[in-house]
C-alpha cells in the first residue's frame, strides 16, 4: 500500500494541461459554385434591384484598385507614416497605386491590387508570397481624407499592443475573404503553405443569399411561358419566403463574431447549425455588453428586447443591400411597436421633437467610433450613465453632450424615470465582471441568474463560460441543467464547460445533447466527451455519439490553412491519447502562427508528460517570454520544475501564482505536494487553502494524506470518512482510508465499503483494479 500512496503523492506534481483559449477558425461563408450564374444575370429581371445592389457596400465590399478609382475615392498623402522602424507612403505613377516601405535596409514597393471597405475606411491589398493578400499597413479615413496606422487604429485595450500588419490576422485569405467576395475556394495547399484563391465576383452578391441562379433564370426565363411565373422560382428567400428570423441568420455570418463548426452555411438555414456565437467571456465587449471593438452586431443584437420578443429582425431596418430603410425619418422604424411613444416624443425622450435627441436612435442606438469606423449599438437599450461610472462603457447622453460627465447624465435619467431601469443592468454586468475577475463569493447570484428562465440568453451564455474558471462544486447542478435550455447558444456553451465535471452525470447530459436538433450543441457534446475516461455502455447512444464526433471533427479539419485548426485537433489527439498526432498538430498550429500561446504552451505539458523535459522547459519559456502575465504558464513552469527535481524553483513560481491569484487552488495542493518532501507539518497550511478555495474529493484526500504524514492520524481518517459521505466514487480515499484503518474490524469494514463501490458502474478499470487488490490484502 506504501508504494501506491507515493506513487499518488508524484503525481500531485505532474504537470497538468491547461487549456488556455478555446479558439476558433476564422469564418467562412462557402457553398458549391457549380450552379452560380453571376450578378449580371439577375439584371434584366430586377434592374431597378440590381443597380441599388451594384452601389452599396455590399456590392463594393472589395473593388480592384483602378486609376479612376483613386482619382474618385482617394488623396495623396502629404506625409510618410512611421510604424514599427519603418516609414510607409502612399504612392500612385500611372494610375497604379502602391505602398512604399523605408527602412535602413533601403525600400519595398508593394503594389496595391484591390480596396476593402469603403464606407469609413478604405484597406488595400497586396499581392505577396505564396499567394497571400495581405492588408497593407497604412489605410484611408474617408471621411478626414488622411492616411493612418491601420493595424494601431485597432488596439481596442489599453495594454494592448498593435498586431504586426503581416500577421496571419491581416491575410484577406485567411481572415477576410467570406464577408468580402462570393463563391470563393480558398485552394490552399498544406504541403506548401500556399493559396490559390479564386472567387465568383468581388463584394457580396445576390447569390450570396439568394442561392445559386442557374436554375432560377433557366425556369423563369428559358422555360416559362411568356407573361407567367413558375411557382417555383428555384431561388432562396425573397419578399414573404424567409421568417423573421431565417432573414437574420442569413445576415449574421458576417455581423456576428464567432466561431464557424462546419464548412458550408446557406441562407435559410440555422445560425446556430453552423456558427457559435463570441459572447461577454470576451474581453471585446464591455461587462454590460456594450461593443468594445469592431461592430459585430449579433452579439449585443442578441441582447435586445426588441429582437428576444421574436418581432423584430434585420429587414425591417435594412434593404438586402444594406441600407437603412428609414434613413429620412428613423423613428418610423419603431413606430409599429413603439406608436404611442413616437407621438408623444417629447415627453419620452425629454428633447424637443425636432431635435437629434428626439430620434430612438440617438439614444438606444448610439453610434460609437473604433478603428475610425462608426458603429451602432445594436442592442437598442437605453443609456444607463450608471454603467458607465461602474464599468466605464459608453452612454448615449454623454455621446451627444460631451462637455458633461457621467454622473451628471446618470442624475438627469433618475429623475426622469420613477422605475431604475438601470438596477437590472448594473446587477447582470456585475456578475459577468466578478466572474471576469475570479471573485466567486457572488457564485451564489450568478447561478441565480442561469436558472432564472427570464434571463439573457447572451449573459447567461457569458456565465457559463466564464464559470470555466470556478474551482466550486456546486456550480455542476446548474451548469448540467443549462444543457436543456431553451437556447442552443446556452446549451452549446453548459456542454463546453461540462467538459471540466468529471462524473457519470456530466457524462450522461452530455451524450444525450449529442443528438440534441442543433448542430452547435450536438459538436460542443461531442468535443467535451471525446477522451472521457468513462466508458458508455455498449450500444447505449454509441451512433448518435459517433455522428456527432464526425461533425466535430468535420469542424476541426475544414481550415488547413489557420493555426487554430492544428491547436484544436492537437486537443483532440491528445484528450484521445493520440501524442505524437498530437505534438505535429501543435507544431503545425505554432508554424502558423509562431506567437500563439496555447499551442506552445499545450505541446510542452504533452512533452512534459511524456517525459521529454528539456523540450518542454523550452516551449514553456519561450511561452512565458510572450506573455510574462500569464499565470497558467508560471503555474506549468513550476510544476514542471518539480518534476526536474528542482523544488526550490518550483516552490518560487507557485507562490507567485498564489500571491497574485490566492483562489488557485491547484497552486495550492502542488505547493503542499512540493514542501511535503521536506517538511509534511508544512504541507498541511497548503494542503488546507486547496481544501479551503475548492473542497473536492481531490484536495480533501491530499490534506487527509498530509495530515497522515504528518502524524495526525486520526483526523486523517474522520476526514476521509467525512468524504466518502460526499463523494462516495473517489477511490483513493478508500486506499488511504484503508492504510490508517487500526485493527481488524475498522479494515473489514473498509473491505464492506470497497465492495459496495464495486458494485456501481462508475470506475474505471484502473481504479477496480487498485479496490480488488486490497479486497486481496
Amino acid at each position: 500500500m506504501e508504494s501506491k500512496m507515493l506513487r499518488h503523492k508524484k503525481m500531485l506534481c505532474k504537470i497538468a494541461f491547461a487549456c488556455i483559449f478555446l479558439v476558433g477558425i476564422p469564418h467562412l461563408l462557402l457553398a458549391d459554385d457549380s450552379k452560380f450564374a453571376g450578378s449580371k444575370s439577375c439584371k434584366d429581371c430586377h434592374a431597378r434591384f440590381y443597380d441599388l445592389w451594384a452601389t452599396s457596400r455590399h456590392g463594393t465590399a472589395l473593388q480592384p484598385f483602378t486609376e479612376s478609382f483613386a482619382k474618385k475615392q482617394l488623396s495623396p498623402q502629404s506625409k510618410a507614416i512611421s510604424i514599427g522602424g519603418a516609414t510607409f507612403l502612399y504612392t500612385n505613377t500611372n494610375g497604379s497605386g502602391a505602398i512604399e516601405e523605408k527602412t535602413s535596409q533601403g525600400s519595398v514597393t508593394y503594389p496595391i491590387s484591390y480596396a476593402l471597405g469603403g464606407k469609413y475606411v478604405y484597406y488595400f491589398l497586396s499581392r505577396m508570397e505564396r499567394g497571400r493578400l495581405q492588408t497593407l499597413p497604412i489605410a484611408y479615413d474617408v471621411r478626414t481624407k488622411e492616411w493612418f496606422d491601420m493595424s494601431a487604429s485597432g488596439v481596442r485595450h489599453l495594454a494592448d499592443i498593435p498586431v504586426s500588419w503581416r500577421d496571419q490576422a491581416y491575410t484577406f485569405n485567411t481572415s477576410c475573404y467570406g464577408c468580402h467576395v462570393s463563391q470563393t475556394s480558398i485552394n490552399y495547399t498544406e504541403a506548401t503553405d500556399s493559396y490559390d484563391t479564386e472567387w465568383k465576383e468581388a463584394g457580396i452578391n445576390c447569390e450570396t443569399c439568394h442561392g445559386p441562379s442557374a436554375e432560377h433564370v433557366r425556369v423563369c426565363i428559358e422555360a416559362a411561358a411568356k407573361g407567367t411565373v413558375p411557382k417555383d422560382l428555384k431561388i432562396l428567400g425573397g419578399k414573404g419566403k424567409f421568417t423573421v428570423q431565417q432573414n437574420t441568420d442569413s445576415c449574421a455570418p458576417c455581423h456576428a463574431q464567432m466561431t464557424p463548426i462546419s464548412k458550408n452555411f446557406v441562407p435559410g438555414e440555422s445560425f446556430y447549425d453552423h456558427y457559435d456565437l463570441t459572447t461577454l467571456e470576451d474581453s471585446d465587449w464591455y461587462p454590460d455588453g456594450r461593443d468594445l471593438g469592431e461592430n459585430y452586431t449579433q452579439t449585443t443584437w442578441s441582447l435586445s428586447p426588441c429582437v428576444t420578443s421574436g418581432e423584430l429582425g434585420c429587414m425591417h431596418c435594412h434593404t438586402s443591400s444594406g441600407r437603412f430603410k428609414q434613413a429620412e425619418d428613423p423613428n418610423k422604424a419603431c413606430s409599429p411597436c413603439h406608436e404611442e411613444k413616437i407621438q408623444n416624443v417629447a415627453e419620452h425622450s425629454m428633447h424637443k421633437p425636432d431635435s437629434a435627441g428626439s430620434k430612438c436612435i440617438s439614444c438606444h442606438m448610439v453610434k460609437t467610433e473604433f478603428a475610425r469606423m462608426y458603429r451602432s449599438d445594436h442592442s437598442m437599450l437605453p443609456p444607463t450613465p450608471a454603467a458607465t461610472i461602474e464599468f466605464g462603457s459608453p452612454n448615449a447622453c454623454n455621446v451627444c453632450h460631451t462637455d458633461k460627465d457621467a454622473k451628471w447624465a446618470d442624475s438627469y435619467v433618475r429623475k426622469w424615470r420613477k422605475r431604475d431601469y438601470q438596477a437590472p443592468v448594473l446587477h447582470r454586468a456585475s456578475l459577468i465582471e466578478a466572474a471576469r475577475e475570479n471573485k466567486w463569493d457572488r457564485l451564489p447570484e450568478m447561478l441565480a441568474y442561469i436558472n432564472d428562465p427570464a434571463s439573457n440568453k447572451i449573459f447567461v451564455t457569458s456565465l457559463i463560460r466564464l464559470l470555466r474558471n470556478c474551482p466550486h462544486q456546486e456550480k455542476w447542478e446548474t451548469i448540467a441543467k443549462a444543457a436543456s435550455h431553451t437556447s442552443p447558444l446556452v446549451r452549446g456553451a453548459a456542454c463546453t464547460t461540462l467538459d471540466d465535471w468529471h462524473s457519470h452525470d456530466a457524462i450522461s447530459v452530455l451524450a444525450a445533447a449529442t443528438g440534441d436538433k442543433v448542430r452547435l450543441v450536438r459538436v460542443r457534446a461531442a468535443s467535451s466527451l471525446a477522451g472521457k475516461p468513462y466508458a458508455v455502455a455498449e450500444g447505449f447512444l454509441k451512433d448518435q455519439i459517433s455522428k456527432a464526433t464526425s461533425e466535430y471533427l468535420a469542424a476541426l479539419h475544414a481550415r488547413p490553412d489557420v493555426w487554430t485548426t492544428h491547436y484544436n485537433l492537437g486537443n483532440y489527439y491528445r484528450r484521445t491519447n493520440q501524442y505524437q498526432r498530437a505534438i505535429q498538430a501543435y507544431t503545425k498550429s505554432n508554424e502558423l502562427a509562431p506567437t500563439a500561446i496555447a499551442p506552445m504552451v499545450n505541446c510542452a505539458l504533452l512533452h512534459g508528460n511524456l517525459g521529454n523535459l528539456d523540450k518542454a522547459s523550452t516551449l514553456l519559456a519561450n511561452a512565458y517570454t510572450l506573455a510574462p502575465e500569464n499565470l497558467t504558464i508560471l503555474y506549468n513552469l513550476g510544476l514542471l520544475e518539480a518534476e526536474k527535481g528542482q523544488y526550490d524553483l518550483a516552490e518560487k513560481h507557485l507562490k507567485v501564482v498564489l500571491q497574485q491569484n490566492p483562489e488557485f487552488a491547484k497552486a495550492a495542493s502542488n505547493l503542499a505536494a512540493i514542501i511535503s518532501y521536506r517538511s509534511p507539518s508544512d504541507a498541511i497550511e497548503f494542503a488546507q487553502k486547496a481544501y479551503d478555495i475548492d473542497p473536492n474529493p481531490a484536495t480533501t484526500f491530499s490534506l487527509a494524506y498530509y495530515m497522515k504524514e504528518a502524524g495526525d492520524t486520526q483526523s486523517a481518517y474522520k476526514l476521509l470518512l467525512s468524504s466518502i459521505e460526499k463523494w462516495p466514487t473517489y477511490s483513493d480515499s478508500y486506499l488511504l482510508l484503508y492504510e490508517l484503518a487500526e485493527g481488524t474490524e475498522q479494515k473489514q469494514k473498509v473491505k464492506m465499503q470497497i465492495r459496495q463501490l464495486l458494485s456501481t458502474e462508475e470506475l474505471s478499470p484502473e481504479d477496480k483494479e487498485r479496490l480488488t487488490d486490497v479486497l486481496n490484502d
